[in-house]
C-alpha cells in the first residue's frame, strides 16, 4: 500500500461523485433546530415544574401553620376540660349546684342481699325553720337540691328511697333498701 492517497479510481471514484465534495449548512440546520428545540423544551419544562413545586411548598406550609394552631387550640382546650374534670373542681361545682357528699354506699349482690350499710348524706347547711317536735307524719318533703330533711329534725328519708319531691304523704317504710341511680 502507498503512503500517500492519490485520485480514487473505479468504483470508489463513483461513490465519490454522489456525496458533496464542500462543507453543507443544509444538513446541519435541521439539527440544530432540534438541539435548541429540545434545550427550550427542557427549560420551560423545569420552569413549569419547579413553578408546581414553590405552589406546592407554599401549600405545605400554610397547611402546617394551620396543624399548628388547631394543635395549639386543642391543647388548650384539653388543658380547659382537665381543670373542669380534676376532683376540687368537680366538688366545688357540685357544692355550687347544691349536692353533698354521699354517704357509705350499699351493695346490692347477685342473689338479691344487700351488702353493706347505707348511710344518709347529711346537708352541710342548717335549715332556717327548724320543727321544734318532730313527727313522722310531718316529714319535710325534700327540695330540688337534694336536702333530705332538716339536720335538727332527726327525719331523714328511709335508706334507698330517693330525695325528688313527692306528696305530702309519708314513704311506706321499707326492710330492704333498694339502690338509686345517680342521677346520670
Amino acid at each position: 500500500m502507498s503512503a500517500a492517497r492519490g485520485p480514487l479510481k473505479g468504483r470508489a471514484a463513483r461513490l465519490g461523485r454522489l456525496m458533496p465534495s464542500g462543507p453543507s449548512t443544509a444538513a446541519r440546520t435541521p439539527f440544530v433546530l432540534l438541539v435548541v428545540l429540545l434545550l427550550g423544551g427542557g427549560l420551560i419544562t423545569l420552569l413549569l415544574l419547579n413553578s408546581a413545586l414553590n405552589q406546592g411548598s407554599f401549600k405545605l406550609r400554610e397547611l402546617k401553620d394551620r396543624t399548628t394552631e388547631l394543635t395549639d387550640e386543642e391543647q388548650a382546650l384539653q388543658r380547659d376540660v382537665d381543670a373542669d374534670a380534676a376532683p376540687d373542681a368537680l366538688e366545688r361545682r357540685a357544692r355550687e349546684l347544691g349536692m353533698v357528699p354521699g354517704g357509705s354506699p350499699a351493695f346490692l349482690g347477685p342473689d338479691g342481699k344487700v351488702l353493706g350499710e347505707p348511710t344518709v348524706a347529711a346537708s352541710p347547711k342548717p335549715s332556717p325553720k327548724p320543727s321544734s317536735k318532730p313527727s313522722r307524719t310531718s316529714a319535710r318533703v325534700p327540695d330540688r337540691t337534694g336536702d333530705p330533711a332538716p339536720p335538727g329534725t332527726g327525719q331523714s328519708p328511709a335508706p334507698g328511697t330517693s330525695t325528688a319531691p313527692r306528696s305530702t304523704a309519708t314513704a311506706p317504710k321499707t326492710t330492704a333498701p333498694t339502690p338509686t341511680t345517680s342521677g346520670r
